[in-house]
């Protein structure tokens, strides 16, 4: 079996939230808007936000993680908009990566990161 795409689901409060967030500040594709969910590329994958009622399921070792080159650049454009932080980006050792961790609108902890060392290289 080898399945053509990956979609990731997530429950959220307020689906325009997570549009603003996800299209506008972190600038990825809306590729489907189903009504009550919505659908964004994120590189190979795809990432869903569907609205749901009621509190959110918590999972506090969750990690949403978007894997790019100008990590810098995506935590000076977040710290402009005024989206919250973990501090800014630092280089982790252990796992090879440099990279910063935000919160989206439902508060999912985000990690924006670059491999030292690009994945399939070693």
């Amino acid at each position: 079996m080898q399945p053509d795409a990956f979609i990731a689901f997530y429950p959220c409060h307020d689906l325009a939230a997570s549009r603003d967030f996800y299209a506008r500040d972190l600038g990825l594709a809306l590729e489907r808007d189903q009504g009550s969910c919505l659908i964004f590329r994120a590189g190979v994958g795809y990432l869903g936000f569907c609205q749901h009622e009621g509190a959110l399921p918590h999972h506090p070792g969750l990690i949403l993680t978007l894997v790019l080159d100008d990590v810098d650049g995506a935590y000076a454009r977040l710290r402009t908009l005024g989206v919250e932080t973990e501090g800014p980006p630092r280089h982790n050792e252990r796992f090879g990566v440099h990279h910063f961790f935000a919160r989206d609108p439902d508060g999912y902890r985000l990690e924006l990161q670059r491999f030292v060392t690009p994945l399939g290289q070693g």
